[in-house]
């Protein structure tokens, strides 16, 4: 009997054991899940998600992938034909004259300074107010780095013929450029913002360039800058250019779209109504 007892009581302890094993296992498995849940929110970086969700807000949904792409194309277009431009030495861009002659001084690519120039005129757009867009920040670097790739792969032509034959295939590509990073719809560039942003003050935007653009020729030609016939051809063409490559190239929202196509095609059902009702009269 005693012995019976003794084996019972074995029994009921060691199933006390196991089950406060199990408990203590349990115990132990909710306090780390406790502990996991209390670290998890400290190892999250702050300001990571408020990041892509401006990044975000920066590209409309609209076709995004495709205007991101017609963007970087147009950046692209756009620092070649300025380094074509600059490599026939019969005058840049009006802000390449300034680029050049801080790049002579300074010891630098012209295109990393055209880079260094557009991040400090962007701290201009601060009492402005602007906003930039993605396009902006794209502008501000991958310019300058085209520019740079182009002067240094293009073999610099000495011909008189060929001189001229590429600064003028460079200012038709700077429109077609133009066209295509504008036409994306995702930000002006740091320089067209400082223009446009003073042009919201109330200030003629004619008078507002004209100011800026001789401001910067002026003071690049001082520092050694190429101001020649490429820099007035460039002047009296990038207008037309843009003006007939920007409406070419713009990227018009769907919906703009489905209204212009109903309401042509609403125009086209009534002309053919009352053509019917002649024919019928």
């Amino acid at each position: 009997m005693s012995q019976t007892t003794t084996q019972t009581k074995a029994r009921t302890t060691a199933r006390a054991a196991v089950r406060t094993t199990v408990m203590t296992d349990a115990y132990e498995r909710a306090q780390l899940r406790g502990l996991e849940e209390q670290i998890g929110p400290r190892l999250r970086v702050p300001g990571v998600g408020a990041a892509v969700r401006w990044l975000q807000g920066l590209v409309p949904e609209d076709r995004r992938l495709q205007r991101l792409a017609q963007l970087q194309i147009g950046l692209l277009f756009f620092g070649i034909s300025d380094g074509m431009l600059l490599i026939t030495n019969l005058g840049a861009t009006p802000w390449d004259v300034f680029h050049q002659g801080l790049a002579k001084h300074l010891g630098t690519g012209v295109g990393t300074m055209g880079i260094a120039v557009g991040a400090l005129v962007m701290l201009l757009w601060i009492p402005l107010r602007q906003k930039p867009g993605i396009g902006t920040l794209s502008n501000v670097v991958v310019v300058g780095l085209a520019t740079n790739a182009t002067m240094a792969w293009s073999a610099t032509p000495h011909a008189m013929w060929t001189r001229w034959l590429v600064l003028v295939s460079g200012i038709l590509l700077n429109g077609v450029a133009t066209g295509f990073y504008i036409g994306a719809g995702l930000g002006p560039g740091p320089r067209d913002g400082l223009m446009t942003g003073y042009a919201a003050r109330g200030h003629s935007i004619r008078v507002v360039r004209t100011a800026i653009e001789v401001t910067v020729i002026v003071s690049g030609w001082l520092l050694g800058g190429t101001l020649g016939v490429g820099t007035a051809l460039f002047a009296v063409a990038i207008g037309p250019l843009a003006h007939r490559f920007i409406p070419l190239l713009a990227l018009k929202k769907r919906d703009a779209q489905a209204a212009s196509s109903t309401a042509e095609s609403e125009e086209s059902r009534t002309r053919s109504v009352r053509t019917l009702g002649r024919a019928s009269a």
